[in-house]
């Protein structure tokens, strides 16, 4: 726990850098400077959104390759997962992909929260007419959140965004989107009822609600980018002949035309004679 504080408080200092720059020097009010600096977190990791994107589709694309693989070995769960872990390194696949975008904002919302919770008493009072609060209905973004109504509208809306987010994330595991889809619930039910008199300042709220709402938008973006790049299935008319079937031995069967008119039965074939050339005299 130490070793993971002692991580927070560089981050810390560079977030307090970040909110201070941000109401200084483009006179945004303290709850606006943290949806800037959410969006300034986000778009230093679309390298790895990307990233993800791309892995999760190669997934997709071996996705029949990986069943097989599972069903083969499905007595034997040591071989299936060593055989499992070959095929996503030759294959250059990331199963927890998916978490890339998540995991570099825990330690920044962890810090986040330790410089709210002594904003009052750190940086406040460096600024002390400056307005804590936002949208005019949030009085004070440093308050805990079940110190005001508008706290629970907020929590409300972040569950609801949080939810959305989670069905726009490129993941094909189940399991992965189901502890997604109760994690809001798990985290609102522990701010309403926190231990120890833990303080959960407004602002947490904020960061989260706009991280969570530029995963719905780029979600959106992607899903329609990624259904321009798939290419048209080819429609078949009626003229067009089918493709050759393969036979019980696996290989494919002889294409044969089919005869303008069908031949009687009985009917003898007429077999074409080449004509001998006689020999020139």
């Amino acid at each position: 726990m130490i070793g993971f504080l002692s991580i927070l408080s560089p981050i810390e200092d560079i977030l307090t850098w970040a909110l201070e720059g941000l109401h200084t020097k483009l006179g945004l009010t303290w709850a606006w400077a943290i949806v800037a600096l959410t969006i300034s977190v986000r778009m230093l990791l679309v390298p790895l959104t990307v990233r993800q994107i791309h892995s999760m589709q190669r997934m997709q694309e071996h996705l029949p390759e990986m069943k097989a693989i599972q069903k083969r070995f499905k007595n034997d769960k040591r071989k299936q997962n060593e055989e499992l872990m070959k095929f996503y390194k030759e294959n250059q696949i990331n199963p927890a992909s998916s978490c890339l975008p998540i995991i570099p904002q825990i330690p920044i919302f962890f810090a986040l929260y330790f410089v709210l919770r002594d904003f009052d008493d750190e940086i406040y009072p460096l600024y002390p007419e400056s307005s804590l609060s936002w949208l005019g209905f949030v009085p004070d973004i440093t308050a805990n959140i079940t110190s005001d109504w508008s706290g629970y509208v907020l929590l409300a809306v972040y569950v609801a965004s949080q939810v959305a987010s989670t069905w726009f994330m490129p993941t094909q595991n189940r399991s992965q989107r189901v502890i997604f889809l109760i994690l809001p619930f798990v985290f609102a039910f522990f701010i309403l009822d926190p231990p120890g008199g833990t303080v959960f300042p407004v602002g947490l709220l904020i960061y989260w609600m706009t991280t969570n709402l530029w995963t719905v938008g780029q979600g959106i973006v992607t899903r329609g980018l990624r259904q321009k790049a798939m290419p048209e299935p080819v429609k078949r008319s009626s003229r067009t002949p089918p493709k050759s079937e393969e036979t019980d031995g696996g290989t494919p069967a002889e294409a044969t035309e089919t005869p303008s008119a069908p031949k009687q039965a009985g009917q003898p074939r007429k077999v074409k004679r080449k004509k001998k050339r006689g020999a020139r005299r």
